[in-house]
């Protein structure tokens, strides 16, 4: 059935009601599309598509259906849209690492063509900690250039700087000088060198600085390394990745003196530039000590999870054994001495150490406009500091629970003995008492026997 109509001059459209047929046996509807190429030869208009221009209400039904049944169908077809990434999704940590990562490459792209080398600072623990009044007085014995800026930062740190053919250093500065090595040493047991050869750093850990070691592991050295760069463009510093750039710009670079164009050997001869001079490395120095902290906290916490690692490693076993029900063969020596080790452990992270200080001493009475603690704050996000001590106690808790466990067996086998003995003890005086009555019957028979005599 076709019916045509016209909808006013506005549309000037032939109005077209197709009844599609209806087979009864297959439920199946003709081609609507094809019926309106058919009779108008053109395709079906948008609008004509959008609305429902069927004049019966079963033919608009079966029309709504086929609509449905295809917008179903597309939606399965189309590729759903890739959800951004999260806020602590693997693929944006891998998309942050990759961005500082090509961040780092430019920046040292950038260096390299201005032909300023990379440096190396690396930070080594191989000993629990230092006497630091012994050794001030192994370095000023071996005639060491100790302090040479007055940072007046002893006890908490001693600066020593060492020449370039005392350091073993191969490197060379912007000018072609040789770089002066600098050597950082903690009380925590940490020495950080900075430009400073391997060989020369060893020697000084593990040879030099022993006599003043409490608690030496020099036979387990734990070390970890980065790189540095100096930009004479920059003022601060920062951290990028491994890369560490120290900022050399000095304040007579933009100092009124030098935009008036006067000349820097002019200016080199005023009173004051030698002391502008002098502050300038200071802070350069500062600033190496702010990142050396940082480093040798990082250090330090590394040597902690090592001695954790080994305590894991002695204790497998015991969870093993009580999920078989098996007896556990150990002493009373072996539970005590775990259990100082626990101890211990936890002594040295949370105590007895500046590791879970969010600020060490020595930066408190640092000029502020210096940025230290921003410097150690760096440091500490870029090595994962504060989330690796707080999995590092979450893995003492559960070392903890171990221990616990050890010390209740020791109980339970310390009062299985108790009761053993206890019941031995009555034990024997039950048997006592049953001679003592034998004895006397035995004496009470004896008497009437003689009696009857």
């Amino acid at each position: 059935m076709l019916s045509v109509s016209y909808i006013g001059a506005r549309s000037r459209l032939p109005q077209i009601h197709i009844l599609g047929r209806w087979n009864q046996s297959s439920g199946v509807q003709s081609d609507l599309t094809a019926n309106w190429r058919r009779f108008c030869g053109e395709p079906v208009p948008a609008h004509f598509r959008r609305r429902n221009r069927f004049s019966t209400g079963a033919a608009g039904c079966l029309q709504q259906q086929a609509t449905r049944r295809e917008g179903a169908a597309s939606k399965e077809h189309k590729k759903p849209p890739r959800s951004p990434p999260g806020k602590h999704s693997l693929r944006r940590v891998a998309v942050e690492a990759q961005r500082s990562r090509d961040g780092v490459l430019d920046r040292r792209n950038k260096f390299a063509e201005e032909h300023i080398p990379a440096k190396r600072v690396k930070a080594y623990c191989a000993t629990e900690q230092f006497d630091m009044n012994r050794v001030t007085e192994i370095l000023e014995n071996e005639e060491f250039d100790m302090d040479p800026f007055s940072t007046g930062l002893y006890p908490q740190v001693i600066h020593v700087q060492l020449p370039a053919a005392q350091a073993g250093s191969l490197e060379s500065g912007p000018q072609g000088d040789s770089s002066r090595g600098d050597v950082f040493i903690f009380p925590s047991g940490t020495v950080v060198t900075w430009s400073v050869s391997e060989d020369v750093a060893l020697q000084l850990v593990t040879k030099t600085l022993a006599p003043a070691a409490d608690n030496s592991h020099a036979e387990d050295l734990e070390t970890e390394e980065l790189e540095y760069l100096e930009d004479p463009v920059k003022e601060n510093s920062s951290i990028r990745g491994d890369v560490i750039t120290i900022g050399t710009k000095t304040q007579s670079s933009h100092s009124p003196a030098n935009n008036s164009g006067v000349s820097a050997d002019t200016q080199g001869s005023e009173p004051g530039a030698e002391a502008t001079t002098q502050r300038d490395m200071a802070d350069t120095i500062l600033a190496k000590i702010a990142f050396s902290s940082g480093l040798a906290r990082s250090t330090k916490l590394a040597v902690l999870e090592t001695l954790l690692s080994d305590y894991f490693e002695s204790t497998r076993s015991i969870p093993t054994m009580l999920s078989r029900g098996s007896r556990l063969p150990f002493t009373r020596s072996f539970i005590l001495r775990k259990t100082g080790q626990l101890l211990g452990l936890r002594a040295q992270l949370n105590l007895y150490s500046e590791l879970t200080d969010s600020l060490p001493d020595l930066f408190w009475d640092s000029r502020h406009e210096l940025g230290l603690e921003g410097y150690y704050d760096q440091v500490g996000r870029a090595l994962d500091v504060g989330i690796r001590i707080k999995v590092l106690n979450e893995k003492m808790d559960y070392a903890q629970e171990i221990a616990s466990v050890l010390r209740e067996r020791l109980s339970e086998k310390h009062g299985l003995v108790l009761e053993w003995m206890i019941i031995a003890l009555i034990t024997i005086e039950v048997a006592f008492e049953v001679l003592r009555l034998w004895k006397e019957n035995r004496e009470k028979k004896e008497a009437r026997l003689l009696g009857d005599i």
